[in-house]
């Protein structure tokens, strides 16, 4: 694309969030599909409200019935794209009708599982361009006006119309068949003026979408095929033989309707790729999570684990340090270890010494009566001078408590 082409593209996109991404897409369009134009254009919300939002205009190649027409829409891109998907449009001329399906609405907004499950990441507008080609194939969003058919003119197998000449055209040709007594040349862009509610403006006058009449087709009864376009091939020969160019004609429609085949399979395939590396995204997302939770659990431990290596280490120094001094201490008297603070105190300790004393010595006694060590009366005497001591003891004991102020 010239640098003139895409500096003028920048320029309308200038308010855009993403203006790279958007760029790209738009490019990508217009260099594939040459009868697509790009404008800047004011777009009329439901509340009233309007904004200036990037256009693509122009007619798209739809194959039905072995035939090739070309029919007219217009895309809008928010000024959030591609986080946003894009709203398209049927735009008929006076000569056609929308054609109401689940597809396309009567005000010829058009409706598809690809913008429905549209991904900022992985969507975009050639593929978006693909999918309508091949649902208007399945399904047309035209008819042609029977009325007007009666009034039509045949037009010559080898008529073209020059493609217009506005922002992102070429010099390339496509059929482009005109009605009886409508004019050729070039074609003008969509007007903005009426407001269609939640959809963009369309144009005033003769013509709501901003293109010339287009050549109507017979209709046979209870069918209603597109009258988008014009297909050279079409028209039957007057002769009734069967010639090269036809023979031509064939191959082609052949040729693409194989490719519009493949096209609906990778279509799909992708989508089911897409579908299938999203749900990986997802568990990938979730596995991530949770090992970073287990991380940040498992450094937390770490530092615990750490802080009471240093506990254990300097408990250790301290036992070490205590052992050391208890080695190179002289030894301890056990009546000397054993102190206390106050002379009550150590009365009390002395009396409750001596009272357990004396209880063994009375309990050994005991045991020593009845093995017939000692005899009864040894027995009574001995237990009758430690019972009166335990006695006193024991007084004794009481009394230092209550002077001590100790429980009893």
């Amino acid at each position: 694309m010239p640098a003139v082409e895409e500096a003028k593209i920048i320029k309308f996109l200038s308010k855009y969030k993403y203006v790279d991404v958007t760029k790209k897409d738009v490019i990508d369009v217009v260099t594939t599909y040459r009868s697509l134009t790009y404008d800047l254009q004011k777009f009329v919300f439901n509340d009233g409200s309007y904004k200036d939002l990037f256009t693509l205009q122009g007619t798209i190649p739809v194959v039905y019935k072995n035939n090739t027409y070309y029919i007219p829409i217009c895309i809008w891109l928010m000024d959030t794209h591609p986080q946003n998907a894009p709203m398209c449009f049927v735009k008929p001329t006076p000569s056609m009708h929308i054609k109401v399906s689940m597809y396309v609405d009567h005000n010829g907004k058009v409706y598809l599982p690809y913008l429905h499950d549209w991904q900022p990441n992985s969507s975009d507008l050639l593929s978006l361009i693909q999918v309508m080609i091949v649902t208007f194939g399945d399904h047309p969003p035209v008819y042609s006006n029977p009325k007007e058919q009666q009034l039509a003119t045949p037009y010559p197998p080898n008529a073209y119309m020059q493609q217009s000449g506005g922002a992102g055209a070429s010099n390339s040709f496509l059929p482009y068949p005109t009605a009886s007594g409508a004019s050729g040349g070039n074609f003008p862009p969509y007007p903005t003026g009426a407001n269609f509610g939640p959809y963009p403006p369309g144009g005033s006058g003769g013509n709501a979408a901003g293109y010339p009449p287009y050549m109507n087709f017979p209709q046979q009864p209870g069918s209603y095929p597109p009258a988008g376009g014009y297909n050279p091939s079409a028209i039957p020969s007057s002769t009734g033989t069967i010639t090269e160019e036809h023979i031509k004609a064939s191959l082609i429609s052949a040729v693409e309707d194989k490719l519009r085949r493949r096209i609906q399979e990778k279509v799909n395939q992708y989508q089911a790729e897409i579908e299938t590396l999203n749900r990986t995204k997802q568990e990938l997302v979730e596995g991530s999570t949770k090992i970073d939770s287990i991380i940040s659990r498992l450094e937390r431990e770490q530092v615990d684990l750490q802080k009471n290596i240093n506990v254990l280490r300097d408990k250790e120094q301290e036992l070490e340090k205590s052992l050391e001094t208890l080695e190179n201490a002289e030894a301890i008297d056990p009546d000397e270890a054993v102190t206390t603070t106050a002379p009550l105190y150590r009365q009390l300790l002395n009396a409750y010494a001596d009272e357990a004393a004396t209880e063994d010595a009375i309990y050994y006694l005991g045991e020593g009566l009845r093995g017939g060590v000692i005899d009864l009366e040894t027995f009574l005497k001995h237990v009758r001078t430690l019972s009166r001591k335990q006695f006193i003891l024991r007084a004794t004991m009481q009394k230092c408590r209550q002077k001590a102020g100790l429980a009893g």
